[in-house]
């Protein structure tokens, strides 16, 4: 039964130092959502008994089925401290409450993630104990850490080592050691001055040793507690006793550490005190031998019951851990002791999030998390409910209080303080707790804590800032960025013409409910869905059809990849234009961006990518990244006219003339034209990459009239194309890279496989102590499609692959000579209903 009410949950809901918002982060399958039970059950709502095999936290039909998790679900659990914690000083009283997000491990929903991450504090990071830290732990702990959140660990899937590998306690322990220390490399690597230490060490607590499916789990300090009072010493100095090389020689009953180099004949401390008596356990149970099970189960404190006794092997191995290492207890104390409340954690993460001045009111709000400052709310994400087309918005009260029926202010993604566009003031509706599968509606709702509101949702795509409706001064908080990029696109229409407004009606709810996915329309008419990847597009349409469209039928082309547009030399010739009036003259050349002078190479248009250098950075800073590092001349990069598309892509104009007159008045014309052709290049119309183009010299007429954007726009986009033609054009294709997980049999498989498919294999490592190797390896995103199963087929289905999106390539044919180029540019300029052939360059250039 729910051991707690709404009441109850709302008076925490005013203690902000007893509240603790958490997420679930991991690799795919590494076990969160059943992890993520045996904390649901502990508070009462799912039986435990059926803990781990509920998966509560997977609402969706498709996702009980397919058995992975594809949303990211949040629930509120109500939790009382027992005596023996300790808890943080802050804390009023022993209640607390835990808002638990569970988000998805497959990197095609890595979006979710970023999501669940923007509304907690805290991250619980599950590794499996056997595969250990793979890339996806490495990607969302990458974001939880540039997001300041504070990690804590959790080992997980410990029965598998116990069972199916059968591995002697010393290397588990090994095993462990390894993993702990990968997971801290990456909190090094990615480490940020204001988060403080985000190490984590089992002798501090903040790691857990569990296995989801059986329900239990232990941190060292469980067993410290026990042991102190036999060995009558300090809990924290038996805790660094379990861990690391110290071994107890029982005859003469002292501690000692190796000399040297050679170890005392004894086992450990960690695989004495801690692992043999769970191997013990597990023996017992495994052979039922009740007899000697009751007998060591009492020395610990723990009965077992009649009808515990009836069990036999695997569910009374589950009911002896339950009872003796519950999960929920080690993990939510773990929880409680080592995340930061909201009101610790806003006050170092305030200044990330908030971008307005950093001493108004919002941002005091934010960092004091004071329930009465004025209101900011940020809203993550879109949750579809039971009636069809409308949303709850998800997301976390920074500061101040959300009432129901109050007036808001709502400031979408594209909103610029002082501007009108993408906001709105409207009412909310109701304000609901998320619990997951269920909603609970309540009044009010403070600050730290996350909730959903009813009514806004018309007003909002994929995420957005609330504040009070009076509060002009405020600035929104910071847009969420992906790790991923949608570079997979697929062209849907309605079988039945009838039919189009509800696909027009279904694609607007798609991209609300998905922050990541991409719907655009095509001048052919196409309605195009982007996605980055093959699961999460298939995911997007399954949704379209069933759950916006009311299984309206709809076709779907064949998955398109999306190219992008480059040169790889200088333009062979100056090459000139002159507007429709004859007057004006532009004489310009295109190259590349180029390189970084580092080890590396950095191309230049991955550092814009990256963020290294923006459009919207201080003309100061840029200047010397740019000299710095890419070897830049400082009088040039004071001259960079624009980026392009958007105006911070990866293109650049550059104003390499002399003295001309008028220059500043056709700028604007010329960035106009340059966004133009950045979107739609000279080959397919495909949006360019890696383009710099210098202006050398201009001549104007001397009459303003002469010279405005009518006349310049057009001619400064036909001498771009120009340039860019002469300047040996190629296509960029977008790679992929796979991690595959094999045994050593299926590695000639693999290998054959990523050949076939135009792959090229970066690294391949073997995980110590296991026969599984890890391969690494490049594959264009154009043969991705169907690799998994032919993966599988080659490896009779003992590899398995993780793909994410990783760098553009070029493609070395001539689009204007090589046949497999040419196919794929036909092709393209087919779809969006060019002329077959690419233009001629003279269609661009002029003569003098």
């Amino acid at each position: 039964m729910v051991n707690f009410s709404v009441e109850e949950l709302q008076s925490i809901q005013r203690k902000p130092d007893n509240i603790r918002n958490m997420s679930v982060i991991a690799h795919v399958d590494h076990g969160k959502s059943t992890l993520t039970d045996s904390l649901v059950a502990a508070a009462g709502i799912i039986k435990t008994e059926s803990a781990g095999d509920t998966r509560i936290m997977d609402t969706r039909q498709d996702e009980q089925e397919r058995g992975i998790t594809i949303k990211s679900t949040g629930i509120s659990l109500f939790f009382k401290a027992e005596e023996h914690y300790t808890i943080p000083e802050a804390s009023d009283g022993r209640d607390f409450l835990i808002n638990l997000i569970d988000s998805p491990g497959h990197v095609d929903f890595s979006s979710e993630v970023t999501a669940a991450l923007r509304v907690t504090d805290g991250a619980l990071v599950v590794v499996d104990c056997i595969e250990g830290v793979c890339v996806q732990t490495e990607t969302v702990l990458r974001q939880a850490l540039a997001e300041r959140i504070k990690p804590v660990v959790t080992v997980n899937k410990l029965d598998r080592g116990f069972l199916e590998l059968q591995l002697d306690v010393e290397s588990m322990y090994t095993n462990f050691v390894k993993h702990v220390e990968n997971v801290n490399v990456l909190c090094a690597t990615y480490h940020d001055e204001k988060l403080g230490d985000c190490q984590v060490d089992p002798t501090k607590g903040t790691v857990a040793f569990s296995a989801g499916l059986h329900g239990w789990a232990f941190t060292l300090t469980k067993f410290a507690r026990m042991y102190a009072k036999k060995f009558g010493v300090s809990m924290e100095k038996m805790m660094g006793k379990l861990w690391g090389d110290n071994y107890f020689i029982a005859k003469e009953k002292k501690w000692v550490a190796p000399r040297g180099g050679d170890r005392p004949s004894t086992p450990r401390a960690y695989c004495m005190f801690i692992l043999d008596p769970i191997y013990k356990v597990f023996n017992a149970a495994m052979n039922d031998d009740t007899a000697k099970l009751t007998k060591m189960l009492t020395a610990v404190g723990v009965t077992l019951n009649k009808d515990d006794l009836e069990l036999k092997q695997k569910p009374l191995l589950k009911r002896c851990m339950q009872k003796w290492l519950p999960a929920h207890d080690a993990l939510l104390e773990m929880l409680v002791q080592h995340l930061p409340s909201p009101r610790k954690a806003q006050s170092y993460r305030a200044e990330v999030l908030y971008t307005g001045p950093q001493d108004d009111a919002w941002f005091n709000g934010i960092k004091n998390c004071d329930p009465e400052a004025p209101l900011v709310m940020y809203i993550s994400k879109m949750i579809p409910t039971a009636d069809k087309g409308r949303f709850y918005a998800f997301g976390r009260v920074f500061s101040g209080t959300v009432r129901t029926g109050s007036k808001v202010k709502i400031m979408g993604s594209n909103y610029v303080q002082g501007e009108k566009k993408d906001m709105y003031i409207k009412n909310v509706q109701r304000t609901i707790l998320m619990m997951g599968r269920k909603t609970e509606a309540v009044e009010s709702v403070n600050c730290g804590n996350t909730c959903a509101l009813v009514g806004i949702d018309q007003y909002l795509v994929k995420a957005g800032t609330l504040a009070d409706a009076d509060a002009i001064e405020c600035h929104p908080i910071i847009t969420m960025k992906y790790s991923v990029s949608p570079v997979v696109r697929v062209a849907v229409g309605a079988k039945n013409p009838s039919d189009l407004p509800k696909l027009v009606e279904g694609l607007k709810r798609l991209s609300k409910s998905d922050p990541l996915v991409q719907v655009c329309m095509e001048e052919s008419g196409e309605h195009i869905i982007a996605g980055c990847g093959e699961l999460h597009v298939e995911i997007c349409l399954s949704d379209l059809q069933n759950d916006f469209m009311n299984g309206a039928p709809i076709s779907i082309s064949d998955p398109v990849v999306s190219y992008r547009e480059t040169v790889t030399a200088e333009s062979s010739r100056m090459v000139m234009s002159k507007s429709p009036n004859k007057h004006n003259r532009l004489y310009v050349k295109a190259q590349p961006l180029g390189y970084g002078n580092d080890d590396e190479q950095t191309p230049l248009a991955d550092a814009i990518e990256n963020g290294e250098v923006k459009a919207e950075q201080d003309p100061k800073a840029r200047t010397r990244v740019l000299v710095d590092k890419f070897g830049w001349d400082k009088a040039a990069t004071q001259k960079i006219w624009c980026f392009g598309p958007d105006g911070t892509g990866p293109n650049l104009v550059v104003d390499a003339t002399v003295g001309v007159q008028y220059l500043n008045e056709i700028k604007d014309s010329v960035v106009a034209g340059w966004q133009w052709v950045t979107k739609e290049g000279p080959l397919c119309d495909e949006v360019c990459r890696d383009v710099k183009i210098e202006i050398h010299d201009v001549v104007l007429h001397a009459d303003a009239i002469h010279r405005g954007g009518g006349q310049v726009i057009p001619t400064s986009r036909r001498v771009f194309l120009a340039a860019m033609m002469t300047a040996e054009p190629r296509l960029m294709e977008p790679v992929f890279m796979v991690e595959i997980q094999c045994p050593e049999s299926a590695m000639g498989g693999v290998y054959s496989s990523i050949n076939r498919k135009r792959g090229t294999v970066v690294e391949e490592q073997n995980r110590p102590g296991t026969p599984m190797y890890a391969v690494k390896a490049y594959l264009p995103v154009a043969e991705s499609f169907g690799f998994n199963a032919f993966l599988r087929q080659e490896t009779s289905g003992q590899a398995f692959p993780q793909m994410f999106f990783h760098h553009w390539d070029v493609m070395n044919g001539d689009p204007y000579t090589d046949e497999k180029v040419m196919a794929i540019v036909l092709e393209a300029r087919k779809r969006k209903g060019l002329k077959e052939t690419i233009p001629p360059i003279s269609e661009f250039e002029d003569r003098l």
